[in-house]
């Protein structure tokens, strides 16, 4: 049932790594792959080549993305990857004309991926061999990204577009706008129970008392 050959036996590693990797946490998974201890790696995520990846600290990898490393993969810290990011580092559509799509092909074109530190890149989008990412770069979900996109830019669509530029005083801007709903929220929040809504275990037993009044009148 089983193969007994060179490509089924460095492939078999792989995937049994991938099959206990379902049973652990997104903390315990990252240590199996050898990923730095602050990444977080969640279900059905898989790494292809893992050894040809180069990962920052905090980085976070959504449920079902693929990162194929095996034309090599650098992504920065405090990077997010979204939930079915697909980040090919490979090619094999001129094998695939040349009918010559066979395993090891010397027709399947590899070239590096770089991503930079502080990025999103949003869920369901593909990254395409060769690109290079800056730094503090939001990809919107949904997007297709062929070419390289400078630092601190917003980009989004199928060819993906940069529509907007992201500076500094952008981002202390919104970050001290998502801080004051938070902390308003916070205080606008009332304890459970209040003095005016009292517990239900008190609800309930003023109710059977006065059930059982009512029965001993009746």
């Amino acid at each position: 049932m089983f193969h007994d050959d060179d490509r089924s036996n460095r492939l078999r590693p792989a995937i049994l790594t991938d099959l206990v990797g379902q049973y652990m946490n997104d903390s315990e998974r990252a240590a199996l792959l050898g990923l730095p201890p602050t990444t977080r790696i969640r279900e059905r995520a898989k790494i292809v080549n893992p050894e040809r990846l180069e990962l920052g600290e905090h980085c976070w990898i959504g449920e079902g993305a693929v990162l194929d490393a095996s034309g090599g993969l650098s992504i920065g810290a405090h990077t997010s990857i979204g939930l079915n990011v697909l980040v090919f580092t490979h090619s094999s559509w001129l094998a695939n004309m040349a009918l010559e799509n066979h395993s090891g092909s010397d027709l399947i074109e590899r070239k590096p991926i770089r991503i930079g530190k502080g990025c999103f890149i949003g869920g369901n989008s593909v990254i395409m061999p060769g690109v290079v990412i800056g730094d503090f770069v939001t990809v919107q979900p949904l997007s297709v990204v062929f070419k390289d996109v400078p630092d601190r830019s917003m980009v989004g669509g199928n060819p993906a577009r940069v529509f907007q530029r992201i500076d500094e005083e952008h981002v202390e801007a919104e970050v001290r706008r998502v801080r004051a709903v938070a902390e308003t929220t916070h205080s606008q929040e009332s304890p459970w129970p209040t003095a005016s809504t009292p517990p239900l275990s008190s609800v309930t037993a003023s109710s059977s008392a006065t059930a059982t009044s009512s029965d001993r009148t009746a």
